[in-house]
């Protein structure tokens, strides 16, 4: 059985940054993902990674301030959050993909950016 554990929520102020993490137990992975889901929101894509090519995708709202990374040998995925902003508040998830092609989500942890 598949077990994602999520860490690293927290409250901050805007500008400052948190590293959420999320471990997978259970299996290997293809695929990490970080969704988000704001108050009244959509859950949406925050940030990608693929675990054998190391390519990464994000949202367009947080290029260049967010991080996806990976340690392969300890099936854990890091999202670093810099230059957070209120509009960041949200329910960060945590979502895999194993082989083949099962899908596997986080608690969530929450995120609050006060202004």
């Amino acid at each position: 059985q598949v077990q994602l554990v999520e860490s690293g929520g927290g409250l901050v102020q805007a500008g400052g940054s948190l590293r959420l993490s999320c471990a997978v137990f259970g299996s290997s992975v293809e695929e990490m993902d970080w969704y988000r889901q704001g108050p009244g929101k959509q859950r949406e894509l925050v940030a990608q990674i693929f675990t054998s090519s190391g390519r990464t995708k994000y949202a367009d709202g947080v290029k260049g301030r967010f991080t996806i990374s990976r340690d392969n040998a300890k099936n854990t995925a890091y999202l670093e959050m810099n230059g957070l902003q209120p509009e960041d508040t949200a329910v960060y998830y945590c979502h895999v993909v194993t082989f083949p092609f099962n899908s596997h989500w986080g608690q969530g942890t929450q995120v609050t950016v006060s202004s």
